[in-house]
């Protein structure tokens, strides 16, 4: 039994130190930037639809690489909206679901990268504004102050109309698009 109890002693003492060896941690807040393999568009993504990517800078941790460059990555959108034609602006935020690191996958959490679009009132304001002085200007010389009134009126709906027809502004990240993420939490690979 003693001999058995040794065996298992020295078997402890000489893994242990030997696993912790490989064993490493990447701190939370560090940075890791991924490669998209195939792009996604917030006019048709939907919440949770998975994207590969890939690590595309080696992750180093007390200048060891602990995640080459080239470690596939599975993604997932977080957040998406697609554009509204007067109003809403896209948006096309993702997150680390995993890397795989030689060979085993590991469960990462990140913080969201990605975009949201521009805001449509400054292009709207000029156009539905531009359209009712044009319209002003046009009834104005055609009949008088009240021609100008029925002018401005219409050059507004047409300047609205305009507005709603160019107005949809998709967030879309091709293949090959890098995007910086953060981890939340500290990754620990064995």
């Amino acid at each position: 039994m003693r001999g058995m109890v040794g065996t298992f002693l020295i078997a402890a003492l000489t893994c242990g130190p030997a696993a912790s060896l490989y064993a490493e941690t990447i701190p939370a807040g560090m940075a890791v930037i991924l490669r998209l393999e195939q792009s996604v568009s917030s006019k048709d993504a939907r919440t949770g639809q998975k994207v590969a990517g890939s690590v595309s800078k080696d992750v180093v941790v007390g200048g060891k690489v602990v995640i080459p460059k080239g470690s596939r990555a599975t993604l997932s959108v977080a957040r998406v909206q697609q554009s509204g034609r007067l109003k809403t602006p896209a948006k096309l935020w993702l997150k680390i679901d995993s890397i795989q690191v030689k060979g085993k996958a590991y469960t990462v959490q990140s913080r969201w990268s990605g975009q949201t679009g521009p805001a449509h009132d400054k292009r709207n304001v000029v156009a539905i504004g531009g359209g009712s002085a044009a319209g002003a200007i046009i009834g104005a010389i055609a009949g008088g102050g009240k021609g100008a009134a029925i002018g401005a009126a219409a050059g507004a709906a047409a300047g609205t109309a305009g507005a709603a027809a160019t107005g949809k502004k998709d967030v879309v990240f091709p293949a090959e698009t890098r995007l910086r993420f953060v981890l939340k939490t500290a990754l620990a690979l064995d």
